[in-house]
């Protein structure tokens, strides 16, 4: 087999730029294209990202100063969950990003938690124990002085339009050739891969290798080579969104909010010229009207004659992502709600790993199973930390979050591991043990159990935390309070981009 001369990516956004990007870096000898719409539009709100979107960055060799400002970005700690629980204590926590100076606090994490268990009163909140929960708190950004000897992981806030912008004229710049039309029919060769498309001009576009960035359509995908889509309906009951953007205050806080309301969640992304803010939720349970009505309340709107955007969803996941001579990436790949903002991690994901089984089999379709295996994992595994958001919520005020704690539809992955929050002598070595960190490590699991309060009720007399546990909390605290003094404040780090 050769490598393609032609490849052709069907439909821009973020989706299809990243790959464009990708594309024309690792492959410079090949012919790419992009073909978009002028008449589809894309879905431009404020979003949120992983560290994976630095290590694309990284890839393609940009710098944070090149891109940051023209996509109106701020940096990302992590995420804080509020009102999830109303446990007396935690009713919030803090899910940050990892930093290496967490493996000399994270222990004691997990000592106080064993101890939890066993009803002894014990420091287990999980803010105390990150170094990212600490700048988060302080408005320090997640750059250190070069100085700090140790690595910290971080995420980006961004306007996802602009970004699309910014990164097609950077793929021009580069050598990719832009095409505007829209695609009427998908012509299958003889073996039934992808062969051409034909356009609303009635031209035809030839290529070797297609990817579908064309979003929940995915015109070439699901649509021409029938690739079988997996809903996560039973296991994820929100399927639709309601966007308002608001105004943002002097001090940009380097964290994205989610909120839960009454039949879902809202979000509170700061990006440097305002606010990007919604609630996904469950039609099933609270109309769109309603829904937005509650957002407009939530955010002190109700006066306010700000538009409001309503966004379908649909959750789930392709049964391929690379079938033939097609690899979906996007929308068109499959969607997990934005909890924990994963959507760019796994277009990420999937275009590096494209990569490595398509050049180990010579440009062939040899590992294309193999491929397929990963990336599915990749989706089950950010599914099921983002269910256990759900099944383990501690509200009980409205039938949504009832039926969300009631709910038997559960993944055997996620199944093991709740087990083994509640009988598992050390949680961390079991999970690691039956190789259940697919997606998310042990402590980030234990910041959504702990966070949310789940733990035995203390007993009648409670013992007291050994006293060495107790010392090491004034020295954790010390520890990441003196890390801290190597970070600058975030809109001092923001002024400087």
């Amino acid at each position: 087999m050769r490598k393609p001369k032609k490849i052709l990516i069907v439909g821009g956004g973020t989706a299809g730029w990243m790959a464009a990007n990708m594309l024309v870096a690792r492959w410079g000898d090949v012919q790419v294209s992009l073909l978009e719409s002028s008449d589809i539009g894309i879905v431009g709100v404020g979003e949120g990202s992983t560290p994976h979107l630095k290590l694309f960055f990284d890839s393609i060799g940009v710098k944070e100063s090149e891109w940051m400002s023209c996509c109106n970005a701020t940096y990302k700690n992590g995420i804080y969950f509020s009102e999830w629980s109303h446990v007396p204590g935690y009713n919030s926590y803090f899910h940050p990003f990892p930093a290496q100076v967490d493996e000399l606090t994270v222990p004691s994490f997990f000592h106080n938690i064993k101890a939890r268990m066993q009803g002894i009163e014990a420091p287990a909140h999980p803010d105390n124990y990150f170094l990212e929960s600490y700048l988060a708190r302080h408005n320090l950004g997640p750059l250190a002085a070069e100085s700090f000897p140790f690595s910290v992981l971080y995420g980006y806030h961004f306007d996802s339009g602009l970004l699309g912008e910014f990164l097609a004229e950077r793929a021009v710049a580069k050598g990719l050739h832009r095409i505007n039309g829209t695609v009427t029919e998908v012509l299958l060769d003889e073996d039934g891969a992808v062969g051409s498309l034909r356009l609303d001009d009635d031209s035809l576009i030839e290529a070797d290798f297609f990817v579908d960035c064309s979003g929940a359509r995915s015109l070439l995908l699901q649509d021409a080579l029938k690739v079988s889509f997996k809903s996560y309906r039973e296991n994820l009951f929100n399927d639709s969104a309601v966007v308002i953007p608001t105004t943002i205050p002097d001090v940009v806080t380097p964290a994205t909010r989610s909120t839960a309301l009454s039949n879902g969640w809202a979000w509170q992304i700061p990006l440097t010229n305002r606010y990007g803010n919604g609630y996904v939720f469950s039609s099933d349970y609270i109309m769109p009207d309603r829904a937005e009505q509650e957002l407009r309340e939530h955010l002190g709107l109700l006066d306010s004659d700000v538009e409001a955007r309503h966004l379908r969803m649909s959750i789930g996941r392709v049964d391929k992502h690379w079938a033939k001579n097609c690899l979906a990436v996007g929308l068109s790949q499959g969607f997990i709600e934005p909890l924990e903002a994963t959507a760019l991690a796994l277009c990420y994901e999937t275009i590096k790993h494209f990569f490595d089984h398509f050049e180990k089999g010579q440009f062939s379709n040899q590992y294309e199973k193999a491929f397929n295996q990963v990336i599915n994992n990749k989706f089950e595994g950010i599914r099921d930390y983002i269910v256990a958001h759900y099944k383990a919520n501690q509200r009980t005020d409205t039938q949504y979050w009832r039926d969300n704690a009631a709910n038997t539809q559960l993944p055997d992955r996620l199944k093991a591991i709740l087990y083994l929050w509640t009988h598992s002598k050390n949680f961390a070595e079991e999970m690691e043990a039956q190789k259940l960190g697919v997606s998310y490590q042990a402590k980030s699991w234990a910041c959504l159990l702990a966070g949310y309060g789940i733990f035995p009720a203390l007993q009648d007399a409670p013992t007291k935390a050994q006293p060495d546990v107790e010392q090491g909390m004034d020295e954790i605290a010390d520890f990441i309070r003196r890390c801290g003094l190597n970070f600058q404040n975030h809109n001092q780090l923001l002024a400087q981009l």
